[in-house]
């Protein structure tokens, strides 16, 4: 399942298909933008494909995609889009004359396009990367929520976070440093829709079950919950029952939490080593519930880069969303 644009598929490959380029949604999806931007900026500032094909549908070549990234990556410094347009207009892209090359120079010079075309160091990754980062970059909130839930339907919750929203998240994080903190709002709005993205993906709350629940939350002072967030959806998508509590649980209510459920696994996301405490996963592991002579105790999984050097003996630390979910499968399916 894919986006609906409006346009009229066709296979094509990254500088253009046989049958003459990319259609109009192909070049937004690309882009990151919405299908009626693309057409904006066709119609007011004259930015449409250079060459007319036959048919209904308009094609574009590499050379006119190479001018809408160009625009892109002016609007997103906070240029205004006429002057964006004109600059994008009179400036000629220096890779779109020049002939074909071997494969290793040809991705060696997409690598350069990508990061001049989205302000972000994103190197060998999914087309669907460059399209949320370039509509985070410009706030554009329908284009990314459009853009996400697009590659979450595609390709599934697990690969949709692995492959294309966490190396676009990261890639936001190292914006963020290097430029002293100046695209904290990006960070967050990206973070934002992510979050919404997960919650409209997800199938509705499974019914809990005695035995079968799964408890998870980040460890006291800990508050990032989107790693947390994508487990319990990819959970549900399963049919695993989960109670999700979000950031910085105090351990008294972590501990009520847990005696209060009964649940087959608990997950304590800890994204940093400061947050993450040894004791509290030891004590979690040791409670026990249910009727004399048939006691149980949770699996207890130590989740996030915070665990890491802090192993707990006995405890699990899966190292990635997939085997995370498959371990939390183990424990309440077993």
């Amino acid at each position: 399942m894919k986006a609906h644009t409006g346009d009229s598929a066709a296979p094509v490959g990254e500088g253009g298909s046989r049958r003459g380029g990319l259609t109009t949604g192909e070049v937004a999806r690309r882009l990151g933008v919405a299908p009626t931007t693309v057409r904006t900026w066709d119609r007011r500032y004259g930015l449409g494909p250079h060459a007319h094909t036959k048919g209904r549908h308009r094609r574009w070549t590499a050379v006119d995609v190479a001018r809408l990234e160009r625009m892109c990556a002016l609007t997103a410094t906070g240029l205004p889009p006429a002057e964006a347009a004109r600059l994008a207009r009179t400036e000629e892209c220096p890779t779109a004359a020049r002939p074909e090359r071997p494969d290793a120079a040809r991705r060696v010079s997409a690598g350069r396009r990508n990061r001049a075309a989205s302000g972000l160091r994103l190197g060998d990754v999914r087309r669907e990367c460059r399209g949320i980062a370039r509509a985070a970059l410009r706030l554009d909130a329908a284009a990314l929520d459009e853009l996400l839930l697009a590659a979450i339907a595609e390709h599934g919750l697990v690969t949709a976070w692995t492959e294309v929203i966490v190396p676009t998240l990261q890639a936001v994080g190292r914006k963020w440093e290097r430029s002293g903190e100046k695209y904290v709002e990006v960070e967050h709005f990206l973070s934002w829709h992510v979050s919404g993205a997960l919650r409209r993906a997800t199938p509705r709350t499974v019914q809990g079950r005695p035995g079968a629940t799964t408890v998870l939350a980040c460890v006291p002072g800990e508050n990032h919950t989107l790693p947390l967030e994508v487990l319990s959806a990819a959970l549900a998508e399963r049919g695993v029952p989960v109670r999700t509590f979000g950031g910085a649980l105090p351990v008294e209510s972590l501990v009520a939490a847990v005696r209060r459920t009964g649940p087959a696994a608990v997950g304590l996301w800890s994204q940093s080593r400061t947050t993450a405490s040894r004791p509290l996963a030891q004590h979690v592991a040791a409670m026990e519930w249910g009727v004399r002579g048939a006691r149980r105790r949770p699996v207890v999984l130590t989740l996030g880069p915070g665990w890491a050097g802090r192993a707990v003996e006995g405890l699990a630390r899966p190292p990635g969303l997939a085997e995370a979910v498959a371990a939390v499968e183990s424990s309440v399916y077993p």
